[in-house]
């Protein structure tokens, strides 16, 4: 099952937030202010952000934060897979592909792009992407924190 993160997720959430951050998946930990932040922001309802939460068997199993934003380049909105983790004794069951699909199904007819970042080395999440039809950008992101 898929469904909106709502406050009774709140610890679940933020638990696996942290682990996600200290995960191969990303290059770096970030604050748990962070984390606090991103909660109350998307059950705020912002118009930025979506959050579900994936479950099996009755066990919150993943999530998926998205967040979206205007893109001249696409022609229109585009969502952002900014995180999706399944907890390590759920991986396998194709409840990631499951959440992209599912994402998918739901924003269809309101976004112009998908699109997602995914760490070089993280090889089976390249090929998941892959298998559903992302293609690789070329550009390099730079950033700046204010």
């Amino acid at each position: 099952m898929i469904r909106k993160v709502s406050l009774r997720d709140k610890e679940k959430y933020i638990a696996m937030s942290r682990e996600f951050y200290h995960s191969d998946a990303v290059m770096r930990p970030i604050p748990d202010g962070n984390l606090y932040g991103t909660f109350d922001a998307v059950v705020s309802g912002s118009p930025y952000m979506d959050a579900y939460i994936c479950e099996y068997d009755g066990k919150t199993a993943g999530y998926a934060l998205l967040a979206i934003t205007y893109s001249n380049e696409a022609g229109g909105l585009v969502l952002w897979l900014e995180e999706l983790y399944i907890l390590p004794q759920y991986r396998g069951r194709g409840l990631g592909k499951a959440v992209i699909e599912f994402v998918e199904e739901q924003y269809r007819t309101k976004v112009a792009r998908f699109r997602l970042e995914v760490e070089g080395t993280n090889e089976k999440a390249i090929s998941l992407y892959r298998k559903m039809k992302y293609a690789r950008l070329e550009y390099q992101q730079m950033y700046k924190d204010v």
